[in-house]
């Protein structure tokens, strides 16, 4: 298999890059056939939806971790006597520094020794290092703790799209994708409800408590109940496997590239890296979620500050104002699963019967518009101090423009990135979640000299500068694609 020209591979499983291989060879082991029971492509239905449904809920429980201590920023600080805003923002954001140093080795060790063993070790940490932020007597060591429980919490939000990659083909993605990407939206949403009104009835350090509970039920399952999916290490096993039983040494994996593994990690560390900074498609896209993400936790690490002080609620009731966004994330969820596999399928039959992955990003054109929308109305109801209930109007805009700018934008990665789905992601997550880490510790700084209505302003003008993109993607992308000049070179 030729690595050195990824945009131009095809678009298809393991089974279609492998084939031609093992007709020439009879040292190389591939697949028993297009219908080999080994070949994830080929598992029952069930077994997908295992597999795609434990992948998901922890994917929905890793960025609703990012959030949950939010609403109890100010009970955090007072335990620790501290008064500093941006210090009390870094307890939320640092979690997010978590998901961009993760990725850069994460998806590299999956992609060599598999999905699984990455999944439960990192599940393992996870639980490890809330236990410890529970327990943390100071305000660095949570910080610390908070960190080192974001890069573990950052396998699913890396490893989850290359699994879906190794399970489902292109035309039939879009609704796996939509559980996944519900993760990554939905959680951070979601989080601070349960942690407003669990630090306000037992105090924040039981909103830690109740993560690692959670984290660890899901440890069990996982154990138990994950299997590997990954072609790469499947084949490689069953190499491994054949050459016990024959005697033969000189077998080797249709996808065995030759390289010995820290060969291999050293090559696999940099490829998300060169496929964010050299390929347009992966920056573009890697840029629009990243602003998109930064937004959502520079509103989410301020929403205290503004409906506390503006509209005098409570730490709990903060919690509930979070719900706007998570709704409209709810309506982006209903939108992209009932439509976004069919909008493929009308799109390939109407095309001549190709299906390619800019058919996915008809939807970004929702959101592209939803996102500044939402902005400027809760920014100005807010600041006029219009009623509750018009500012969360607002995020509810937000929350169906996010969905449908993350599922899309995902989704189109994947397809045009299928053997290094995992390395995509990994390239988007990395710029997301740096921009997510630092934007909201110039939230408070923003709105002290703008005002929450032209601070909110300032990031509406830049997503309307991004309404273009899923345009430009839909005229340009292809050719962009199979262009020469924009190649990534491994």
């Amino acid at each position: 298999m030729d690595r050195c020209d990824v945009e131009k591979q095809p678009v298809s499983d393991h089974q279609v890059i492998t084939a031609d291989k093992s007709t020439k060879d009879p040292n190389v082991v591939d697949w028993d056939g297009p219908d080999d029971p080994e070949n994830p492509m080929n598992w029952p239905t069930s077994k997908k939806v295992t597999a795609i449904g434990l992948v998901s809920l922890i994917t929905i429980l890793s960025p609703l971790a990012s959030t949950i201590i939010s609403p109890a920023t100010e009970e955090v600080m007072a335990a620790f006597h501290s008064t500093n805003e941006t210090l009390g923002a870094f307890v939320t954001s640092v979690y997010l520094l978590g998901y961009f140093f993760g990725p850069l080795i994460l998806a590299p060790l999956s992609e060599i020794y598999g999905r699984v063993i990455i999944y439960n070790t990192c599940n393992f940490i996870f639980v490890v290092f809330n236990v410890a932020c529970a327990l943390a007597n100071s305000l660095n060591a949570l910080i610390v703790f908070r960190l080192l429980a974001g890069i573990a919490a950052s396998c699913p939000m890396t490893l989850g799209a290359g699994t879906i990659a190794d399970l489902i083909p292109l035309e039939k993605r879009g609704l796996a994708l939509v559980s996944w990407v519900m993760g990554p939206v939905l959680g951070p949403t979601f989080g601070p409800l349960a942690g407003g009104y669990l630090a306000q009835a037992k105090g924040w350090r039981w909103i830690f408590w109740l993560v690692s509970i959670i984290a660890g039920a899901v440890l069990v399952v996982s154990v138990l109940s994950m299997r590997e999916t990954y072609a790469y290490v499947i084949l490689q096993r069953k190499t491994n496997r054949m050459r016990r039983e024959t005697g033969n040494s000189h077998l080797r994996s249709a996808l065995d590239t030759g390289r010995y593994p820290k060969e291999l990690l050293k090559f696999s560390i940099v490829r998300p890296l060169k496929m964010l900074l050299l390929s347009p498609i992966v920056f573009i896209l890697s840029l629009y979620q990243a602003v998109v993400y930064g937004y959502i936790y520079l509103l989410f690490t301020t929403f205290p500050r503004v409906f506390q002080i503006q509209y005098g609620f409570s730490s709990g009731s903060v919690g509930l104002t979070y719900l706007g966004a998570g709704v409209g994330s709810f309506f982006g969820l209903i939108i992209c699963g009932a439509t976004s596999d069919r909008l493929v399928a009308t799109l390939t039959k109407r095309n001549g019967g190709a299906a390619k992955p800019e058919y996915r990003l008809p939807l970004m054109y929702l959101g592209a518009f939803f996102i500044p929308i939402g902005l400027f109305l809760y920014g100005w109801s807010a600041d006029k101090n219009v009623h509750w209930i018009v500012p969360i109007i607002g995020t509810t805009f937000i929350g169906v423009g996010m969905f449908t700018i993350f599922m899309p934008s995902s989704t189109y990665l994947i397809d045009a990135f299928t053997v290094y789905a995992a390395s995509a992601a990994a390239a988007s997550t990395v710029f997301r979640s740096l921009l997510g880490a630092l934007l909201p510790l110039a939230g408070n700084s923003m709105y002290n000299a703008l005002g929450v209505g032209w601070g909110t302003s300032v990031l509406g003008f830049i997503a309307v500068a991004f309404i273009p993109v899923p345009f430009l993607l839909w005229t340009f992308g292809e050719r962009i694609r199979n262009s020469r000049f924009f190649q990534v070179k491994f």
